[in-house]
């Protein structure tokens, strides 16, 4: 199967694509962003990487044919996890947050979360093709992010906000002219998870509590997430707040505990050179 076949993208406006794998159909399924900028384009997040995405966005010219754009494009991970990250080895730019750097170098699919399945593939990418072959390949990152680091595309800068919780690298990015953050599975609308290797309860209800602030400092009009479909203000308020409410729960407590043990065997026993 072409990359042209893989992929699907649909133009927001303003230079800002959303880009899906068609043929992954599964809750884990990311949502890939690419952001074209005046002497610097980045795509967030790069999905499984089963099929060349620069490819697509190159055979589909969504990069236009600016022959001053010279820089190549930063492909940035908005947290290491496998489907975010499975594609960023296709890129000569790579940027992820300085927590997780090392599982990127590493290959480390214990902490990558690598668990995908047959079923979730509507379509074989090639033929023969099993998910359990699948991995993450190692990257070594160009790009070691940290809080308050800014990457200027020309006409538009994104802010790393360190967000963890959800992983210890998790990040979000804020276009703070044009109120955009892009949000990884820092929040998205479902169920947020916290449970997985790395994951901590106390971080993420510190990140929750930040993303009220920003909405409450008129920071944010539009959330592209890392998941599902993008929401404004009002739902991040609310889907932050939920989770702050529902943290402390002696039934939350006990359902995180529960999940993390059955989520760190399921992956130890399915990656077992993991240094893990």
């Amino acid at each position: 199967m072409s990359a042209a076949d893989w992929y699907a993208h649909k133009s927001l406006g303003d230079g800002l694509f959303w880009i899906q794998e068609r043929f992954y159909q599964s809750e884990n399924r990311a949502n890939i962003w690419l952001l074209r900028g005046t002497h610097q384009d980045v795509v967030i997040d790069t999905g499984l990487g089963l099929r060349s995405l620069p490819e697509y966005i190159d055979a589909n010219g969504l990069l236009g044919k600016d022959p001053q754009r010279k820089n190549p494009l930063l492909a940035i991970a908005t947290h290491a996890h496998f489907d975010h990250s499975g594609g960023l080895h296709q890129f000569q730019q790579v940027g992820v947050h300085t927590a997780e750097v090392d599982a990127l170098a590493n290959g480390d699919n214990f902490e990558t979360v690598t668990w995908l399945s047959d079923r979730e593939i509507a379509v074989a990418p090639s033929p023969g093709w099993r998910a359990r072959h699948y991995k993450v390949k190692a990257v070594q990152p160009t790009h070691i992010l940290q809080e308050g680091d800014v990457i200027n595309l020309g006409d538009r800068q994104l802010t790393v906000l360190h967000m963890p919780g959800h992983s210890r690298g998790s990040i979000c990015l804020h276009d703070r002219d044009n109120k955009l953050l892009f949000s990884g599975d820092v929040v998205y609308d479902g169920a947020m998870i916290d449970w997985l290797p790395y994951s901590q309860v106390s971080d993420y209800v510190s990140s929750c509590e930040r993303l009220i602030g920003l909405v409450d400092s008129e920071q944010v009009d539009q959330v592209l997430p890392g998941h599902y479909n993008t929401f404004g203000a009002k739902r991040l308020h609310r889907l932050s707040s939920a989770y702050i409410s529902r943290a402390g729960t002696c039934p939350a407590k006990f359902s995180t505990l529960v999940w993390r043990t059955l989520s760190g065997w399921a992956l130890r026993a399915s990656n077992p050179r993991c240094a893990c």
